[in-house]
């Protein structure tokens, strides 16, 4: 009996070169089965991404790192198009690393899939890099920690820097989804005074 997933596949492989599809479908659909994942519909907009970037104090909380609110990168991007550039299909070979390193998003710390709910308590702020990595995994098969929050007022990810850029470059602005992205920060914003 395989001890490993390389090994089930190894063993498959096997079953396969002796030409016993049967026996590597039986080792397979035992050993290593596929479980399509369900599509399931997302609730965040953006003003929930705010709001747990807020609560999160925009720390990575897989990593400890500090993180940037993804408008400050797409308004330095249009200020500094050669030397800061974004596709809009997020196309690597021409959108700057600091998308994915540094570009704050959410993640279901118990992924959906595994039975996690789409609900506050289940989102934290990690980068786009991180997110991508996680998948569908739990924090233990990754052998990943939880990090502690940081404090919006330590550090707030250049919402405001965003927010008072954004308002002396209107120019700058004119993507409608950029446009709401701005508009929930200083809603956001609102809500703590």
């Amino acid at each position: 009996m395989p001890s490993t997933r390389t090994d089930t596949i190894a063993a498959v492989c096997a079953a396969l070169g002796r030409e016993d599809r049967a026996a590597a479908l039986d080792l397979l659909q035992r050993e290593y089965p596929f479980s399509p994942a369900l599509a399931t519909k997302r609730r965040f907009r953006p003003l929930d991404y705010v709001r747990t970037f807020a609560r999160d104090g925009f720390v990575d909380r897989y990593s400890g790192d500090r993180l940037v609110f993804l408008p400050a990168l797409r308004l330095l991007s249009a200020a500094l198009v050669e030397a800061f550039p974004f596709h809009a299909n997020w196309k690597s070979s021409v959108t700057h690393p600091a998308y994915w390193e540094i570009g704050a998003t959410i993640d279901h710390v118990l992924p959906v899939i595994k039975g996690g709910a789409d609900e506050p308590d289940n989102w934290v702020t990690t980068s786009m890099a991180r997110n991508s990595a996680k998948m569908n995994w739990t924090l233990a098969e990754l052998g990943w920690q939880l990090h502690p929050p940081g404090t919006f007022a330590e550090w707030d990810g250049l919402l405001r820097w965003c927010l008072t850029y954004a308002n002396n470059h209107p120019e700058f602005v004119t993507d409608p989804g950029l446009r709401r992205w701005i508009q929930a920060g200083s809603r956001m914003l609102e809500g703590l005074k």
